[in-house]
């Protein structure tokens, strides 16, 4: 069911709930506009919305800066107020605090405000993701490259880096379960694992057969510590089992119609996984002992489907919505942005 969509002012590309208490009504988005020329340029801004089934899309906030990649929210673990990260084509990882000017949190005075930078790199931040511990953030780099970039204060600190791949590096993401790893993938097509605590990292696995095409997302189940999912240029959603690190087994995978460039996992029943498939809108499939199937598809974007975003909080019945059933989606040249609540039961 439809419930709201609004144009962005840019070429859409992420959006994100934010986790955090008060504020799961928070949504930010993210966009990115390259103009070529002599000297192409790429701008984009970051938007915060509250996005309610009730009361639909409402811009709080937008902040103009460089095209922006990839957002992510720092993970809930301590009493810190809300954190936003960002991954740049300036090579930044940028840091923004969620700031609420008066006494309504659903909207009154609700802003960014900087709150540290990092120049990581002089080519480009496609990707970011935090560590369980909200410690540190890693990021994939168009040259190649891995970044880890630790927060001391709140200042951000590159600890390491190194050449992981040949070519850009679409994703990154720490294992939930032993933090220790790090997931890599990129358009060389491999899927990597790397153990941090060596300088430079060390290698604990490579994949370079399994993937047809380039790797574009990797997401670890959080209620399952051998289950690993990966997404693909080659349009597959692939189900993984790392219990044996050295070489892990993909145990299925489901076409889904379109590369897939994005996985986000339900916050309360991690049986379901919400898919951006690129040129086939967005899709939402059910793992069950290691098997996924399509349960749902969502096709009311007239470009390609790049964000996508589960609402967090707790899962019950709220204003006549199922808290955790709205769903935000984005495409890339409409600059559309849409909330919507799935006609498949998400709560059994």
């Amino acid at each position: 069911m439809d419930i709201d969509s609004c144009c962005l002012d840019g070429n859409a590309d992420a959006v994100e709930f934010c986790p955090h208490y008060p504020y799961h009504h928070i949504l930010a988005a993210a966009t990115y506009n390259l103009k070529e020329g002599v000297e192409p340029s790429r701008q984009g801004s970051l938007s915060v919305y509250s996005a309610q089934a009730d009361t639909g899309l409402e811009l709080l906030n937008r902040v103009e800066m460089a095209g922006i990649f990839d957002v992510k929210w720092r993970p809930c673990v301590d009493d810190a107020g809300p954190v936003v990260a960002q991954a740049d084509a300036e090579g930044f990882l940028r840091l923004h605090a969620l700031q609420c000017g008066g006494s309504d949190v659903d909207t009154d005075g609700i802003s960014l405000r900087d709150i540290g930078a990092e120049n990581v790199t002089s080519s480009m931040c496609l990707c970011l993701d935090w560590h369980p511990f909200g410690t540190s953030i890693s990021l994939g780099l168009s040259n190649g490259s891995i970044a880890v970039v630790t927060l001391q204060e709140s200042e951000p600190h590159i600890s390491q880096t190194w050449q992981a791949h040949d070519y850009e590096v679409w994703a990154t993401s720490f294992d939930n379960h032993q933090p220790q790893l790090l997931y890599t993938g990129s358009d060389d097509c491999r899927l990597s694992c790397w153990d941090l605590r060596e300088n430079p990292s060390k290698p604990v696995f490579n994949d370079a057969k399994s993937h047809k095409m380039g790797v574009c997302c990797i997401t670890k189940v959080p209620t399952d510590s051998n289950m690993l999912l990966t997404g693909s240029y080659d349009e597959f959603l692939r189900v993984w089992d790392v219990r044996s690190a050295s070489k892990p087994l993909s145990q299925t995978s489901i076409s889904l119609g379109g590369g897939v460039w994005r996985l986000k996992i339900h916050p309360c029943i991690s049986d379901f996984v919400l898919a951006a498939c690129m040129h086939n809108g967005f899709a939402i499939a059910k793992i069950r002992s290691g098997v996924a199937e399509v349960v749902e598809t969502y096709k009311n974007h007239g470009s390609l489907a790049y964000g996508a975003d589960w609402q967090k909080g707790e899962c019950s019945t709220q204003g006549g919505a199922k808290r955790g059933s709205l769903v935000a989606t984005c495409s890339f040249y409409d600059q559309l942005l849409r909330i919507w609540i799935p006609g498949t039961n998400v709560m059994v």
